[in-house]
């Protein structure tokens, strides 16, 4: 059976600069690959500004030295973000030429005829619905892209952009983490006080299970906030919520990458979490996540958000 868990390839192909890449970047991202599909995960998540295009074009070069790999994965890019001078941030972009045209170097770039699914990278004050909509069924049409859903959008925002398509938007890509915990609270603090502080946009889980669109969590680790990459001052917040996750590790005998991730796994949106890291025994490390969100108790759950909250919910 395939992994819920989907690999993030953001971290491969070396910095985000103009330089380009070389034979240490392709052997990295090599390892980091094949510790992920020991894992049993089969999807891989990109971006076309991911490293600059340097991520897809590395692992083009490695679908093209292992024939057999490309049948045996699914891949995912995301396309709507135009990198400014530098490679820095400069605008969105979800017009139909820049949706075909990022999708026709991101196929280039990755050796490949087709993606399994396209996300539209991030919202677009400027998208034309229709025009979006008939950019994605040519692509459809086209047989380039076999499924297309989205990326940091709410549930109004899918609702009015799949009004002018004629296939059910697949995945809502979001940042969702034991850190990035407002997913939850905008369920909690429905009519308390507390709620008007929440920033995530209420309903959009319920929005997706109801119409079975797949939720991904990007940045599902939080940075290693709480499994050791970065050390929490005993006593601080973040030391408070590090010491929960190694306790209950301890007790499940697994990682605290197993237990963050399990946190997530647990929820009844069937969150399917993508880890970025290019290091082998961090990915390794995530191998009993779903188990753990088997094992994982309502107190346990409950234990772990109320202590990254830093305080009791109403």
């Amino acid at each position: 059976m395939a992994s819920r868990l989907i690999y993030g390839c953001m971290g491969l192909g070396g910095p985000w600069d103009a330089a380009d890449y070389g034979p240490e970047e392709v052997s990295q991202a090599e390892e980091a690959v094949e510790a992920a599909l020991a894992l049993g995960i089969t999807r891989f998540d990109h971006a076309d500004i991911y490293g600059r295009g340097k991520s897809e074009s590395v692992f083009g070069e490695l679908l093209q030295g292992s024939p057999g790999l490309r049948a045996r994965i699914q891949l995912q890019s995301k396309v709507g973000i135009r990198l400014g001078e530098g490679g820095g941030f400069g605008h969105y972009d979800l017009s139909a030429a820049a949706i075909l045209d990022g999708v026709a170097g991101t196929l280039r770039r990755l050796r490949t005829d087709y993606l399994d699914l396209l996300l539209l990278h991030r919202p677009d004050p400027l998208l034309d619905p229709a025009e979006v909509g008939s950019a994605l069924a040519r692509l459809l049409a086209d047989g380039a892209v076999r499924a297309v859903g989205v990326s940091n959008m709410s549930a109004a925002q899918m609702a009015a952009l799949q009004d002018h398509l004629h296939v059910p938007l697949a995945a809502d890509q979001l940042e969702l983490s034991l850190h990035h915990h407002g997913f939850v609270d905008s369920t909690v603090l429905v009519n308390h006080p507390d709620g008007a502080a929440t920033a995530f946009p209420h309903g959009t889980l319920e929005h997706c299970l109801r119409h079975g669109i797949e939720v991904q969590a990007w940045s599902p680790l939080a940075g290693g906030r709480y499994t050791g990459r970065h050390a929490a001052e005993p006593g601080s917040h973040d030391g408070a919520v590090a010491a929960l996750v190694a306790e209950l590790a301890a007790a499940k005998g697994t990682t605290p990458e197993a237990v963050v991730l399990g946190w997530l796994l647990r929820h009844p949106a069937r969150i399917a979490p993508v880890i970025g890291s290019a290091n082998p025994q961090r990915i390794a490390a995530c191998a009993d996540a779903e188990a753990v969100a088997g094992s994982m108790t309502r107190e346990e759950w409950f234990a772990l958000y109320q202590t990254a909250r830093g305080r009791r919910i109403p």
